[in-house]
């Protein structure tokens, strides 16, 4: 079964463009490196909770916009080979592809798909 790497950041809105285009690089280079599918979503309807909430996890801040992204991978070993040559990868530089928002409150994770309906 495919193994899917998920994440999720707070963007300022004025970075839109720059997190798209951000995104349009580093979608490249997963694929390149065997990934199956990459999404990207800019958030529309993404309420603030009590308790949990995508806004709390990520401790986002008025004028930002989750971002709730997913690379596909055909299986755990396609993605650990690709990840480590991702990292490796000149166009995932910051000094050339900087992210466009506050990395120390990404939060992602890899998960074992269990179902794909």
């Amino acid at each position: 079964m495919s193994y899917v790497d998920g994440f999720v950041a707070a963007v300022p809105e004025s970075n839109k463009d720059k997190f798209i285009a951000h995104a349009k690089i580093m979608a490249a280079v997963f694929k390149d490196y065997g990934a199956l599918r990459v999404v990207d979503t800019w958030g529309d309807d993404v309420p603030e909770g009590e308790v949990t909430s995508f806004p709390l996890a990520v401790q986002k801040k008025d004028g930002e916009v989750i971002v709730f992204s997913w690379v596909i991978w055909p299986s755990k070993e396609v993605r650990n080979a690709g990840w480590q040559s991702s990292m490796e990868d000149p166009r995932m530089n910051a000094d050339t592809n900087p992210m466009p928002f506050d990395g120390k409150r990404l939060i992602y994770g890899g998960f074992d798909m269990v179902s794909d309906v």
